[in-house]
């Protein structure tokens, strides 16, 4: 039977020319790589945000699943270092790299489960996360990009924003002064960190309860990660934001033995680089309610 590709991946035409190609040959890709790797189908296509994925068997009927990830998008270059991350980890807290082709951005991985951590009580939620950390946090491979590289970039990008920009000049100055303090800092780059670790990045397994998908890693700091479980699932947070946003934060640096200083300084410094690409990208309209979001996190992790 024909591949049929999800609308949401024939969508991804959309996004511009390179994509455009990707999708028109996707089908062929697939036939392919399941010929050159003895792969079979064995369910329906899946997506994820710049990838294909697809459930396979392997030729000795292990089930896996094969990642077929857009090779033209502007930051690619992530999917290659996916593969670093993952062969780094070798399966320790997170899901197991089977094969590879980093060229054309293909991945046979470890078949996990869908549930992710979405529907889990948000604090148990962060302290799974936070008990992960310390497992996939390992020294970093020289071939990854610096966290510092980007925040020196960033924070000298906020620091232009106009004195009337709709956001608090006070944290604006404070999340500047923070971001030049870490780029100097030698301890902000040398850990391979994960760079987008929310609560779908998590899934349920048969060999372990949890495991880490879907890496974005840079030579970082781990008290980077924090932040997108503050601001992912914010809407659950209504009535109570200071308490929910301060109880999350607590939870994952418990569990991951973080320092509580330099976590609270990387999520105001993350909350206003948010808060600096919402205003770079709708520079006519900013999302009032999201500046909000970026403003309400900043400030309850500091009251």
């Amino acid at each position: 039977m024909g591949l049929t590709l999800p609308p949401f991946v024939l969508g991804f035409a959309e996004r511009g020319p390179a994509w455009a190609d990707w999708v028109r040959g996707l089908p062929r890709l697939v036939d392919d790589v399941l010929a050159e790797w003895d792969l079979t189908r064995d369910g329906d296509p899946m997506h994820g945000w710049t990838a294909l994925v697809l459930p396979v068997r392997t030729r000795d009927d292990t089930p896996a699943v094969l990642k077929l990830v857009c090779p033209g998008m502007p930051d690619g270059d992530e999917e290659e270092h996916e593969t670093l991350a993952l062969q780094r980890l070798g399966g320790n807290g997170a899901v197991r790299l089977l094969q590879a082709d980093p060229r054309r951005r293909l991945l046979l991985l470890e078949r996990l489960h869908t549930r992710d951590l979405t529907d889990v009580w948000d604090i148990e939620a962060c302290e799974v996360v936070g008990g992960l950390y310390p497992r996939i946090h390992v020294p970093a491979p020289p071939q990854l990009r610096t966290l510092t590289s980007y925040v020196g970039r960033w924070t000298d990008r906020l620091a232009a924003l106009p004195r009337a920009a709709p956001v608090p000049r006070r944290l604006v100055e404070q999340a500047v002064a923070l971001g030049r303090t870490f780029v100097t800092d030698p301890a902000s780059d040398g850990t391979m960190i994960h760079g987008d670790l929310h609560y779908e990045n998590v899934l349920a397994a048969d060999r372990e309860p949890w495991l880490v998908i879907d890496p974005k890693p840079v030579s970082g700091d781990p008290h980077y990660e924090v932040a997108p479980l503050l601001w992912n699932r914010f809407d659950e947070l209504a009535g109570d934001v200071r308490g929910g946003v301060r109880r999350r934060f607590h939870a994952v640096i418990d569990a991951a033995g973080l320092d509580e200083d330099r976590a609270r300084d990387w999520v105001v410094v993350r909350m206003l680089h948010n808060a600096l690409w919402e205003l770079e990208d709708h520079r006519d309209a900013p999302n009032g309610d999201y500046l909000t979001t970026c403003v309400a996190i900043a400030k309850a992790v500091q009251d």
